[in-house]
């Protein structure tokens, strides 16, 4: 669990990561704020926060803000893998592409799909998030917007987001089919087992989060500005462009700047991709013996 924020003189911008997705959270008038955020304890590190989180506000408050996460998480989820099969088959089978670098395409291009489908429900939710607007609010504020910017606003923000996960996902998968492939021959199984699938999947997804942090710092700032947007109602007066604000990162900090937080997205993403990839396998071959044992039957 993280928080990271951008002050103004009567509200305050925050950015909670709870492991899937991000959610942002606006606070009036500094420490008046709902009983959701209480003014910060200093935390010395990450287990230093899990400990004093658990203690002042229960263990199940790690896994508050799940619901909203899994309506945009599950059909994200469901596009992304879904494509990516398609497109690695297609590319290996239809047109007879071979290589280690097909997964690397085919994850890049899924990823791609996906967040340019999930964008404007990204959107909508920031937006509610931040004005806390009823449904029929927030459809005559997105009918305002088109109005205004047209059909394109709806993708407002899109550029950070594309240059971290798209990256992200090339390298995951491109790593993730090497680590695979590397402990199958080394255990001599013809197919990944849950446990190798689990152990690639770590692997691959720490050495993408080491590698994308830099656009993941952009793509927190640039959230925190949406957020400012929509709750004063007025432009932000930071540049707002991918390369502006990692310039900004790096005049304000320094290169460190551009790797803060890294030791928890590391811890965050390494555990969620192992954990998503093995299920996702172990459900892939659950269902296609399932449904080999249904045809033997029928013949």
């Amino acid at each position: 669990v993280c928080l990271t924020g951008h002050c103004h003189n009567l509200w305050k911008c925050f950015l909670y990561c709870n492991g899937l997705m991000d959610h942002i959270y606006v606070c009036q008038y500094g420490a008046s704020c709902t009983s959701w955020y209480k003014t910060p304890t200093h935390f010395s590190g990450t287990l230093d926060a899990f400990v004093k989180i658990t203690r002042n506000e229960g263990v199940r408050s790690l896994w508050s803000g799940l619901p909203p996460t899994l309506v945009m998480a599950v059909p994200a989820t469901v596009i992304y893998f879904t494509c990516y099969d398609q497109l690695r088959d297609l590319l290996r089978y239809g047109m007879g592409f071979q290589g280690n670098y097909i997964p690397l395409v085919a994850g890049g291009l899924s990823r791609l799909g996906a967040v340019s489908v999930i964008s404007p429900l990204e959107l909508v939710r920031t937006k509610m998030q931040s004005r806390k607007l009823t449904y029929s609010e927030l459809r005559v504020c997105i009918r305002s917007s088109v109005a205004q910017d047209g059909w394109l606003s709806l993708w407002r923000g899109l550029g950070p987001t594309v240059l971290r996960d798209v990256p992200f996902s090339a390298l995951y998968w491109f790593n993730y089919e090497l680590v695979k492939a590397h402990l199958c021959d080394q255990y001599n199984v013809s197919q990944a087992t849950f446990s190798i699938s689990f152990t690639a999947g770590a692997i691959s997804g720490a050495v993408a989060a080491i590698m994308t942090l830099p656009f993941d710092v952009v793509k927190t700032r640039r959230q925190i500005q949406l957020g400012e947007m929509e709750t004063l109602g007025v432009p932000v007066k930071y540049p707002t462009s991918t390369w502006h604000i990692m310039r900004g990162i790096l005049a304000e900090s320094g290169y460190r700047g551009l790797f803060a937080g890294f030791l928890p997205r590391v811890i965050k993403v390494a555990p969620a991709c192992a954990v998503m990839i093995s299920t996702y396998e172990f459900g892939k071959s659950f269902f296609q013996k399932m449904n080999l044992d249904r045809e033997q039957r029928a013949c």
